[in-house]
């Protein structure tokens, strides 16, 4: 792959008042396709997940995860001088994305419909907790919130309590579908020469990826039932310790599988035909007897040999690898899937983009301090250096 290859999104103009995690990854994706991103910021701190943590060498683990390939302009959109700084910014933009509170991007005129007779080719896209319209609107929405709400939580976690994804999963999500939306915005408005309007919200995003427990309990079924890291419906598929304090994660998804998984790993053949066991139902049902049978038979074994005999017998594994397991990982690292950007730490490890494209190299472009750009941005949109100074006497940039 050459880095001189033209990417997807150059050219394209992304202008985002955007804070935490949803808006952030998708701007970040835009980024990453070339698309130069404006992250118009509160001047002082900046956006609030800048403080999220100090782990990464000082910095914030979610910032800098959702904010390379980005530049930073400190801009108080309230203050009355930084009206024209806006519109100058969208004059020139393919894009706004917004994730401020209800509401508050519409109060300053930020609205689709108030930008759209003057930028008709502007496509924006806001992202919200449960979208314009309907009586939750302008609730307030966090990732775990709508983790919640959206019925995640209550089929995840252990029969004895329920519990949250380990990741950001709402906001990702949401990141997603708005990526993947301005995407064929663009394409869109390349056949009508009009930009349009995306309502992304939070809560359908999530939705939409409970649609399996949904359709599982279609018209009152009782839902999956929560099995921690195991499968609600398949069995054995889950994690299951080994002698040396190990764990292994195996799955079988059909009745070749278990016979194989009985007679090769196991070593007892006569439980494919066992009464109890010679349906998937009939394995979940008697999981806890089955369980320790499993259990059993590996407490002789190490982790390497578990893994070692479910590969000879093909039957799906994989190890419980905790976080310091996945920077070592030998797939990623055999792949070349890590590279590195600069930060205002210095440089920092980061993963290429999934999605390997042949015919260019994503932007990895360094992570912004806050400001950082604020000067050569305004300088660009021409403004005089009386109202900069201005601004900046005013704490307005």
């Amino acid at each position: 792959m050459s880095t001189q290859a033209p990417r997807p999104l150059d050219g394209i103009t992304v202008v985002s008042l955007e804070h935490a995690i949803a808006a952030p990854f998708c701007t970040r994706q835009l980024a990453d396709m070339g698309a130069r991103v404006i992250k118009v910021e509160r001047p002082g701190l900046g956006d609030f997940a800048r403080k999220y943590d100090e782990r990464t060498r000082g910095m914030a683990s979610h910032f800098v995860w959702t904010n390379r390939s980005k530049e930073s302009l400190t801009l108080d959109l309230k203050h009355a001088d930084a009206l024209p700084v806006m519109d100058a910014l969208l004059a020139q933009a393919d894009v706004l994305v917004q994730n401020l509170a209800p509401g508050a991007a519409a109060r300053m005129g930020l609205s689709f419909g108030a930008l759209h007779a003057r930028f008709p080719k502007l496509i924006v896209c806001d992202i919200s907790g449960y979208g314009e319209g309907g009586p939750y609107e302008t609730k307030k929405a966090y990732d775990l919130l709508i983790q919640s709400e959206s019925g995640f939580v209550s089929v995840t976690g252990s029969p004895d309590a329920p519990a949250k994804a380990g990741c950001s999963i709402a906001d990702i999500a949401a990141g997603s579908y708005a990526y993947s939306g301005i995407l064929n915005a663009l394409l869109l408005r390349a056949r009508t020469g009009l930009g349009s309007h995306l309502d992304v919200s939070m809560l359908e995003s999530m939705v939409e990826w409970m649609s399996f427990p949904m359709y599982y309990a279609f018209e009152g079924a009782a839902p999956p039932q929560r099995a921690g890291a195991a499968h609600a419906t398949i069995y054995p598929y889950g994690p299951f310790p080994v002698g040396d304090g190990n764990n292994v994660m195996l799955g079988l998804q059909n009745e070749r599988e278990w016979a194989v998984f009985c007679e090769k790993v196991l070593m007892q053949p006569e439980l494919a035909v066992a009464p109890d066991f010679e349906s998937n139902s009939k394995r979940v049902a008697n999981r806890d007897r089955l369980r320790g049978l499993i259990v059993e038979a590996f407490a002789a074994m190490t982790v390497d040999q578990v893994v070692q005999a479910l590969e000879d017998a093909q039957i799906a594994n994989a190890r419980v690898n905790e976080m310091k397991d996945v920077w070592a990982h030998p797939q990623l690292k055999a792949r070349n899937r890590w590279t590195e950007v600069g930060s205002p730490v210095g440089a920092l490890p980061a993963l290429w983009p999934p999605g390997s494209n042949s015919a260019f190299t994503p932007r990895m472009d360094p992570i912004p301090d806050v400001g950082q750009h604020t000067l050569a941005i305004l300088k660009e949109l021409g403004v005089q250096d009386a109202t900069i100074e201005t601004l900046r006497a005013d704490k307005a940039i």
